[in-house]
């Protein structure tokens, strides 16, 4: 049970940080070059795995509970903020992400940029492809770390991990064009939920209570993390509708004078 869990959640988080590097390396490949965009592409993942290779060993030699407790906390810090937000965008509280508006952002941006060229290199194209992967791939390596060392299996975590790189990467190069139409709140709301679940879960593990049932208590956990969450996005959803609907502003109104 924890295993599939651990999979999806590595998975999904991964793919919604993929979508986000493509659009940015898409950006400064289409408009400077695609040499210099994939040689940052190359160079930070480079980055990204000696940092891995750096860290692991560290987290490993923490004992368990300590790192369930520290991990638990962490992802429910992230998982949270995910929440928070796929719950505001969800509700029509905040505009939704929009990964054309990003592309077109990150286009201008790149036309405008003067010519950066040197030996051979658009150092413009290799630092913002370099950046987009690296910030978005370190969130990627803190959830495979993290989760795969407090579960005891690394490799699985990384496996789920790969696959949403991989599929996200050919599906780049198929389309050249930033992937819109990937249903990017839905994802994160689902991380969120995976997040929060899998920190409350090691949290309360962390302390050396034991949860009635061992892993088959994640299920529960998932539950009541979705219904939450569920039903805190149709009750904003009501509330916004409520304060905007026209007989409610014509009140607000009619007191004020």
């Amino acid at each position: 049970m924890g295993s599939v869990f651990l999979v999806t959640a590595a998975f999904l988080a991964s793919a919604v940080e993929m979508v986000e590097a493509l659009t940015i390396v898409l950006a400064v490949g289409v408009t400077r070059g695609w040499r210099s965009a994939l040689a940052g592409t190359a160079v930070a993942t480079l980055a990204l795995a000696a940092t891995v290779a750096g860290v692991g060993p560290a987290l490993v030699r923490i004992p368990i509970d300590d790192l369930r407790l520290v991990v638990g906390v962490l992802l429910l810090v992230f998982g949270l903020q995910w929440l928070r937000k796929a719950i505001l965008r969800a509700s029509g509280h905040i505009a939704l992400h929009d990964e054309d508006a990003v592309f077109r952002r990150e286009l201008e941006g790149a036309r405008a940029a003067g010519a950066v060229g040197r030996g051979g290199v658009d150092w413009y194209a290799f630092t913002i492809a370099f950046k987009g992967v690296f910030l978005e791939g370190l969130e990627v390596a803190f959830i495979v770390l993290t989760f795969g060392t407090a579960q005891g299996n690394i490799p699985l975590a990384a496996a789920g991990a790969a696959a949403a790189v991989v599929l996200v990467g050919v599906a780049g190069m198929l389309v050249h064009q930033p992937l819109s139409r990937v249903p990017e709140n839905t994802l994160k709301f689902t991380v969120g939920v995976l997040l929060t679940t899998f920190g409350t879960f090691w949290s309360v593990e962390g302390t050396g209570t034991a949860w009635p049932g061992n892993d088959a208590a994640l299920l529960g956990v998932l539950g009541y993390a979705l219904a939450a969450s569920l039903g805190l996005t149709m009750y904003m959803r009501y509330e916004r509708r409520r304060l905007t609907a026209p007989a409610y502003l014509a009140g607000a109104g009619g007191s004020e004078r």
